[in-house]
């Protein structure tokens, strides 16, 4: 099993959602910010959002396994060995980089 690198792209806001459904002043996730690094393999990274890691787990397992692509039809990355996801907040998602790496991972 490797480690999988999970770095933070981008934090977004949705802004005619949020004026429409979010509480007055809401604005982008308080958690992460861009450039943030995590590494994971079978379990959530100290720092990073439950709901974030409920919605990108399943493409770490599966790049922490080997699976290096493509995901889907091949109609979607072009790079293997990565994922571009995003947590699964529709007022103010977060978008991460997933990327295999070669570092070998040890369960503790």
């Amino acid at each position: 099993m490797r480690k999988v690198r999970i770095t933070v792209l981008k934090t977004t806001l949705d802004k005619e959602l949020a004026e429409e459904y979010g509480v007055p002043g809401l604005s982008t996730c308080p958690f992460h910010k861009p450039g943030q690094v995590f590494y994971a393999d079978y379990a959530k990274p100290e720092g990073l959002c439950d709901e974030a890691w409920k919605a990108i787990y399943q493409y770490v397992f599966a790049l922490a396994h080997g699976v290096d692509g493509p995901f889907y039809y091949s109609d979607w990355i072009r790079e293997k060995g990565v994922a571009i996801c995003s947590c699964n907040d529709g007022l103010r998602p977060v978008i991460f980089k997933l990327e295999a790496t070669d570092e070998e991972s040890v369960p503790q």
